[in-house]
């Protein structure tokens, strides 16, 4: 798997208003909310074949999450890995959340790669 590349996002994210996160839940694939108030995020749950894949993807998204300066918090388990955005500095979902979202699914379909960036 290859990381795609992108510029970290500026440390002046402000958080999403509850309109504004609903409309870029809608551009991303089976991205949902996770918890509420403070603990309010994205997550998704990736699947895969095996143990290995899974533990490959884990360490893609650790990847992109040191070139982003930005780190999700991530629950793995045999065939499957679950990653949840949040912006504790903004304390809720930032723009920056969604944009790292996208780079995670273009680590597990790098079709998506380029929309990811774009």
């Amino acid at each position: 798997m290859s990381a795609p590349a992108a510029k970290p996002q500026s440390s002046r994210d402000q958080a999403l208003s509850g309109p504004q996160v609903i409309a870029r839940l809608a551009s991303l694939d089976g991205w949902k909310l996770w918890g509420d108030g403070d603990t309010l995020a994205i997550e998704k749950t990736f699947r895969f074949a095996s143990y290995l894949h899974t533990l490959a993807f884990a360490n893609a998204v650790a990847y992109v999450a040191e070139q982003q300066d930005h780190h999700p918090d991530m629950l793995l388990a045999y065939r499957s890995c679950s990653v949840r955005w949040r912006s504790h500095d903004v304390a809720g979902i930032s723009q920056r959340d969604v944009r790292c979202a996208a780079l995670v699914d273009a680590l597990a379909d790098p079709e998506q790669a380029g929309s990811a960036l774009g």
